[in-house]
């Protein structure tokens, strides 16, 4: 039976793999951008390096096919991703024109972009924190989201947490409901939806 733990530095690759293979709205991404480890540098990397201890993975016999990371504090959490995440890439991802032009080049922009996590109109006080979640097909439908969500959240000391996900990601937007998230209302949400969860 998998497990719910939390994050070890050893399952760095598989919280990698996990996070691209979910990476195109719960599809597989490899092969989308120039490097495979693009979107884990953006979207999962800094957490398990600044925040390890809001990071738990699902464990199905030694290996990550599923996790939940975050941040308690959004505001600090940016300071600390410019300050540290970005330096610690070094050269790695050359600077894209402006504007973008491919899709390496759009998801190199918005990992320079840290400031994207403030979102205009998100009551941060209210809201500090957030999260990402993402398993892989093998546990998907069988509870562990949820489990995930709460072991996140059971970790917190803060009024609550907030998400954000494709407008079009029905079935995603129907599972957070059933956890208790409810839409927050910003100021320019585009294509996407941002949800709150009061704890």
């Amino acid at each position: 039976m998998p497990e719910i733990r939390p994050y070890r530095p050893s399952d760095l690759k598989a919280v990698y793999d996990i996070c691209v293979r979910t990476a195109d709205g719960g599809e597989d991404a490899r092969g989308h951008y120039s490097d495979d480890d693009l979107v884990g540098d953006v979207f999962a990397g800094p957490y398990v390096r600044l925040e390890p201890e809001l990071a738990f993975v699902i464990d199905d016999g030694g290996e990550a096919v599923g996790y939940v990371l975050g941040t308690a504090d959004t505001e600090a959490f940016v300071r600390r991703y410019t300050a540290e995440w970005l330096p610690s890439l070094g050269d790695k991802y050359p600077a894209p024109p402006a504007p973008p032009r491919t899709a390496s080049e759009e998801m190199i922009a918005v990992l320079y972009d840290p400031g994207r996590m403030l979102v205009p109109g998100l009551d941060l006080a209210a809201y500090p924190a957030h999260l990402h979640i993402d398993l892989l097909p093998v546990v998907q439908g069988r509870g562990y989201g949820r489990k995930l969500i709460e072991r996140f959240t059971g970790a917190l000391d803060v009024p609550g947490v907030h998400l954000g996900v494709r407008t079009t990601n029905v079935k995603a937007r129907g599972f957070y409901a059933r956890l208790g998230f409810e839409p927050l209302p910003v100021r320019d949400p585009g294509r996407t939806t941002y949800l709150g969860l009061r704890l």
